[in-house]
């Protein structure tokens, strides 16, 4: 028995685009396919784009950038976190208590 669905039927501003996934991700599939929606769906409602394929790479611009900025934030957060590490090691250091 194959990992692989038959085509999952995905709607994308009221187009259905038939989409081959496993069968572990499919959920995740239809996830991303509403964010993608709701996203294009903001755009063409804003009415300063037109055609469904400037919608597509505008929403997919802003996905990206909402992603860039996530990964910053994580890459901060991990500074962060390496900074309280290392006080926290000077602090046992100094307090003797390491």
């Amino acid at each position: 028995m194959s990992d692989v669905n038959s085509p999952v039927k995905v709607l994308l501003l009221g187009k259905e685009y038939p989409v081959v996934c496993g069968r572990d991700e499919e959920h995740e599939l239809r996830v991303a396919a509403r964010y993608l929606d709701d996203k294009m769906r903001k755009i063409r409602d804003g009415g300063r784009i037109i055609g469904t394929e400037r919608i597509a790479v505008m929403a997919a611009l802003n996905i990206a950038h909402e992603l860039i900025q996530a990964q910053q934030q994580l890459k901060s957060g991990g500074a962060v976190g390496d900074r309280l590490s290392a006080m926290s090691h000077k602090i046992d250091n100094t307090l003797g208590t390491e």
